[in-house]
């Protein structure tokens, strides 16, 4: 016997490194050193910081990735898988330098992989950070065939004097939520839950999603923020806090980024609600208080600035084309307040 009859075709991962080779250099930066393919990546830290301070953050995708191997469309969870790392290196201010993936499969699907790799390198070209390297995993009998997993890992890099870790937020700051593109990447164990037990389709298209079928809404990819945070930084905006609005949704989210004994008062009209959440809440019957405990509710991001700098701020999103609702504000007490109970 050899590994090829054990299910491991060695030759063809060989052959997929070489595939997905340009993809990996379209994301090179300045500091990248070496080539692709060793057993390590290297990387220079950037010039002009006193005391650089590392930043990482590692996630995956989740059960989204059952609702991407059934419709065969893998070009949008690589972006995800990227946007659910840099989001949250991003909160405490630090820019993402490069990333690293895990994938695993049973048997390496190479149109299929390289389609992955595809949107993780596009995630990357989003998010300004090099893939530096991955893993590549062939596991016959540990997943079906057509199944893979991920996972990724990011460093980013701050100056320690700029890091936002709670202690800059002020009773009287504003909350700017950001607005999302649709799920993004978490609650999909209760999505895919409510298209089984209701018996729809994918492919289906109900009325209030202008054409669209539920596999296109529901695939959406995270946003990624990072490009206008860090302009916001560079350009001086008075950011406190930061928080990426993922499991959890806002009232798990938000409080991280919060000082002892602050809160947050939202105001849960502030925004418009995506019509994907209005419909997973009818259709599963879902309460208030769940929809927010486990979505976005269209809010993907929140940064906290004075309410002096709040109509800047505003402006400065909508010069990035990125929607910004004030939704709430900090005041004595813990938690969220505000939302359904």
């Amino acid at each position: 016997m050899d590994y090829r009859e054990a299910g491991v075709d060695v030759e063809a991962g060989r052959a997929f490194v070489q595939r997905i080779r340009s993809m990996v250099d379209s994301t090179t930066r300045p500091e990248v050193l070496g080539n692709f393919g060793g057993f390590s990546g290297l990387f220079q830290l950037p010039v002009g910081y006193r005391e650089p301070v590392l930043v990482s953050g590692t996630d995956g995708v989740g059960t989204k990735l059952k609702l991407a191997q059934n419709l065969d469309r893998h070009e949008t969870v690589g972006i995800d898988l990227v946007a659910m790392c840099v989001n949250d290196v991003l909160t405490c201010g630090a820019e993402p330098l490069f990333f690293l993936d895990y994938l695993a499969t049973g048997t390496l699907n190479s149109e299929q992989l390289a389609n992955v790799v595809s949107g993780i390198t596009t995630g990357c070209r989003q998010s300004g950070c090099a893939l530096l390297g991955g893993e590549t995993a062939e596991m016959p009998g540990f997943y079906q065939v057509g199944e893979y997993d991920l996972a990724g890992f990011c460093v980013g890099i701050v100056e320690k004097s700029k890091i936002l870790d709670g202690s800059q937020v002020q009773l009287g700051d504003v909350a700017i939520g950001l607005a999302s593109q649709g799920v993004h990447s978490n609650g999909f164990s209760l999505v895919r839950k409510i298209v089984d037990d209701r018996g729809y389709n994918w492919s289906d298209r109900p009325d209030a999603f202008d054409g669209k079928s539920l596999g296109d809404v529901l695939l959406t990819p995270t946003q990624i923020y990072v490009q206008p945070i860090l302009g916001a930084l560079k350009q001086e905006l008075p950011i406190h806090g930061m928080a990426h609005i993922t499991g959890g949704g806002l009232p798990e989210n938000l409080p991280r980024c919060l000082g002892v004994g602050q809160a947050v008062k939202v105001d849960p009209t502030a925004w418009t609600v995506l019509p994907i959440f209005d419909w997973l809440a009818a259709e599963g019957d879902v309460s208030p208080t769940a929809m927010f405990h486990t979505f976005n509710m269209g809010i993907g991001f929140v940064v906290l600035v004075p309410a002096e700098a709040v109509a800047t701020t505003m402006q400065y999103f909508a010069d990035q084309n990125l929607a910004a609702y004030a939704i709430g504000e900090v005041v004595s007490g813990s938690g969220v307040v505000g939302l359904p109970e």
